[in-house]
């Protein structure tokens, strides 16, 4: 029995594609999956646990950094020291403005206005709306107070909305009041507060304080007006209360309206990512699921048809092709269990009927010599029977033992040697020289060597059978780059033309009359099982001379087996 069996290569072009952009060939997906298809839209993600993990775990990562951003609140900081510069700079040029006025020679009295009136020097000055300007003598006495009404518009500036962040403010608010101490805070006065920095003015100079109000945190900056040398008066610029906190607000604004921007690019992104992940999957798993119900009988017959996502280059198309892959083999397994059993069947009856026929028969044969003809061909049916039984049991077994069996590296050439020395002795019995050509040099394989010795077995037992007084068998070996060619040739008949297709598949077999029933035809079916299962191939072919014509009988037969090194 001697084929080469060679499977067409299945291969799929086509563009990169995402999610549902992806139109699977028609009849692969199943009626039901293509019917979910089809009703699917965007809201059926919120129904889908991946896609709202997605879409958490994105919303997640990205309030931690806003969280952190507007926790760490470094920007304050820098609004803080800007702005104290910025008044530091102010008091000091206001200072320069009463110092301007002072009479140089004359002594000088801030309280009774004696070298410069006070009230009409702080009223010709620009103050920022809410900002306080005063005035103080030595003592600590009150000389003179304005309070700033230009506005941020005037000055070049614009106030702008913190709507976001006063909603939250309100919302915290809300969330915090049960948790707060409701006990009266004690506080000091602006004038109060800079009042007492007066003594450490004279003495040092320019002062910065902060301190809190009613309506938030406000900054001072105190710096002495000098006469002649000597500081006679201190100058307090006070910012208008909750500027700083105005100006922080602001830049929080910023920061979440850039968050809410960067929620809903994520969410659209997230979605779009979901999609490409969550509906391939959802597809997959229905065309399982369609399948399952279908086995147990739900929906009518059917085969499971796993939708082919195998043009994605991600691992979803890899997954696909695994599933196709697994489900093929899976129906190629019960398909061949089904012809085998069908096989089995078909050869079982053919002796079955001869018995019958030869029981039936004996019933009215009359001679002793008609019943002796029957009985011997009850007996040869029978051992026609055994034989046919222990090779289908052998057969069988051999997808599972081949699994469960452990792959050993073993030396092929000196397995070969064995076989040879002891079939050989076989075939010289019957008159057939018996021919190795093996390297010295070994070939180590790593497989099973007990299945792949029972292959090489049958191929010699099988041309020794074919063989007569005269011929000959020959072994020979050859490495080829990383694999190893083991070739049986014989100079027998030769394998008839037609045969050639055939002598692989299970209980076919071409040989005389004579001798029918004595093999079951399951040995090179076997054999090209435990070769395919090492990852090698077997074909056989007839031997011709090179410039032979093709119609010619052949001078014998040959196997070839190809096994990876």
């Amino acid at each position: 029995m001697r084929d080469t069996a060679h499977g067409p290569a299945e291969g799929q072009d086509g563009d990169v594609v995402l999610g549902d952009d992806f139109v699977a060939p028609e009849g692969v997906v199943e009626e039901e999956v293509r019917a979910r298809r089809a009703r699917r839209g965007i809201s059926s993600l919120r129904s889908s646990p991946l896609t709202r993990k997605i879409i958490t775990f994105n919303l997640i990562a990205l309030n931690i950094l806003v969280a952190g951003i507007l926790y760490l609140n470094s920007s304050r900081d820098g609004l803080v020291l800007q702005r104290a510069n910025g008044l530091v700079g102010e008091a000091e040029l206001v200072a320069d403005v009463f110092e301007a006025q002072l009479p140089t020679a004359a002594p000088v009295n801030l309280m009774t206005g004696d070298g410069i009136d006070v009230e009409q020097t702080l009223a010709g000055l620009d103050i920022l709306k809410g900002a306080e300007v005063f005035v103080f003598d030595e003592n600590g006495t009150l000389a003179g107070h304005v309070v700033g009404q230009m506005s941020r518009n005037e000055n070049g500036s614009k106030d702008q909305p913190t709507l976001i962040t006063d909603a939250l403010s309100v919302l915290w608010g809300w969330v915090s009041k049960p948790f707060i101490s409701q006990s009266p805070a004690v506080s000091r006065s602006v004038e109060d507060t800079v009042r007492a920095q007066v003594p450490k003015v004279l003495k040092a100079g320019t002062q910065i304080t902060s301190g809190e109000v009613a309506d938030g945190a406000v900054f001072s900056v105190a710096t002495p007006i000098e006469h002649n040398g000597r500081a006679i008066a201190v100058v307090a610029l006070v910012s208008a209360s909750g500027e700083i906190d105005k100006l922080v607000m602001a830049e929080r604004e910023r920061v979440l309206q850039m968050f809410i921007i960067a929620t809903l690019v994520s969410i659209g992104l997230s979605l779009i990512l979901a999609s490409t992940i969550a509906h391939p999957l959802a597809d997959l798993a229905a065309a399982a699921e369609v399948g399952g119900a279908r086995n147990r009988g739900k929906h009518g017959n059917g085969r499971i048809r796993i939708p082919d996502l195998t043009a994605r280059p991600d691992e979803i198309g890899r997954l696909s092709g695994a599933l196709r892959g697994m489900v093929g083999a899976l129906y190629n397994r019960i398909d061949g269990n089904e012809q085998f059993a069908a096989d089995v069947a078909h050869e079982i009856k053919n002796p079955l009927a001869s018995l019958r026929s030869a029981v039936g028969t004996m019933r009215v044969a009359k001679r002793d010599d008609q019943r002796e003809k029957l009985l011997d061909v009850i007996e040869h049916d029978v051992r026609r029977l055994d034989r046919l039984v222990s090779d289908i049991s052998n057969a069988s077994r051999l997808d599972s033992e081949l699994v469960k069996e452990e792959e050993e590296p073993f030396d092929l050439l000196t397995m070969l040697r064995n076989l040879g020395q002891y079939l050989g002795e076989e075939a010289k019995g019957k008159g057939i020289d018996f021919i190795t050509d093996l390297p010295k040099d070994s070939i180590v394989i790593n497989g099973l060597e007990a299945r792949l010795a029972q292959v090489f077995v049958n191929l010699i037992s099988n041309a020794t059978s074919f063989c007569e007084d005269g011929d000959a068998i020959r072994i020979w070996a050859r490495r080829r780059e990383n694999r190893v060619l083991v070739v049986v040739e014989d100079t027998g008949p030769g394998i008839p033309d037609q045969a050639l297709s055939k002598i692989f598949q299970r209980f076919y077999s071409q040989r005389d009359a004579s001798d029918f029933g004595n093999n079951s035809g399951l040995g090179l079916a076997i054999s090209k099982q435990i070769v395919e299962a090492h990852g090698g191939v077997i074909w056989a072919e007839n031997i011709r001379p090179t410039d032979a014509d093709i119609t010619s009988d052949p001078l014998g037969a040959r196997f070839v087996v190809g096994l990876p090194v």
